[in-house]
């Protein structure tokens, strides 16, 4: 089988500021129940209060079992991205991390939470989280770091004093094109495994892909983003509307990413791409974008089109 036509266009991906830190527990079991809880109704920041998703599962018995952990247990990588055309991002972001950190990580059993961004900008988020302490948190050194401690019914609570953050990028992304939706659900996944390979990298929907898709704008004043009825195959026949489909074209499938920086989102991309390009039945692979209007970092899905060196 042929593989299927990659589109010459580009994602449009736009600026946001960032927090990375570490949660660990004592096994892979208890670190899945952290992860699923902090990242939860993270996939979009249309109702959600940030973008949340893991890039790598590290340590001993990790994916990456070469990234150290400070305790020297499995540990997940979490980003939650805020955009930063958002005049309250930096607030924003502090709240959604609070909220995440105090409420999923700190009440789940056996998990520690440590920074991962060093930056001369930062929240003094152990402190804060630590007032669940009321008054018996100390501050103290773990595994050569500061961090505060809580004391708690299973035992201690430990978090680094700060959790820096810094610049990122939010909205990179890929659509699948499938004959029906079995073949665009198949090329999205070998997607988003080749993905979770990338370092930096995180696909905060759920399992990785979008199967709604949306464009900005709406014919209602109470909401930011609505359905790309243009890619919809059900309205494909109505008259007010330009079909977008390609011919035999029933499903569409979206990855999003978010990342560190351009060139990690890039390499996400080309790898989804490579991965994903034969799968059977997938017609086209394409992206969105809004004609620059949303973001003013493009990423290519033809790598000889991308810049040399990316703003």
């Amino acid at each position: 089988m042929a593989a299927a036509l990659v589109d010459d266009t580009y994602a449009e991906a736009f600026k946001s500021i960032y927090v990375e830190f570490l949660v660990t527990a004592r096994d892979r079991t208890w670190l899945q129940h952290a992860v699923n809880a902090a990242t939860g109704h993270g996939s979009s920041t249309i109702l959600c209060d940030c973008e949340a998703g893991v890039t790598r599962i590290v340590g001993p018995g990790g994916d990456d079992e070469s990234f150290p952990t400070p305790d020297g247990r499995i540990g997940a990588i979490i980003q939650l991205h805020m955009p930063k055309f958002r005049p309250d991002r930096v607030e924003a972001l502090e709240k959604a991390a609070l909220a995440r950190i105090s409420q999923n990580v700190l009440t789940c059993p056996t998990a520690a939470c440590f920074n991962l961004v060093d930056s001369d900008t930062y929240y003094q988020m152990g402190r804060k989280v630590s007032y669940f302490g009321n008054g018996w948190q100390f501050r103290d050194e773990r595994y050569g770091r500061k961090v505060w401690v809580t004391p708690i019914l299973s035992g201690e609570f430990v978090m680094d004093r700060r959790l820096g953050y810094t610049e990122g990028l939010m909205g990179g992304n890929l659509w699948f094109f499938g004959e029906d939706t079995d073949a665009a659900l198949a090329a999205a996944e070998r997607g988003v495994a080749a993905v979770d390979q990338i370092p930096g990298v995180n696909m905060p929907f759920p399992g990785g892909i979008a199967g709604s898709g949306s464009k900005a704008g709406s014919n209602y004043s109470f909401t930011i983003a609505s359905t790309f009825e243009r890619f919809c195959p059900t309205l494909q026949d109505e008259p007010e509307i330009d079909p977008g489909l390609p011919a035999g074209v029933s499903s569409v499938m979206e990855i999003i990413m978010n990342g560190r920086d351009l060139q990690s989102v890039i390499d996400a991309t080309q790898a989804a791409i490579e991965a994903a390009k034969e799968t059977p039945g997938l017609v086209r692979i394409s992206a969105g974008n809004y004609g620059g209007k949303l973001g003013k970092n493009l990423i290519y899905l033809h790598p000889e089109k991308q810049p040399d060196s990316p703003a």
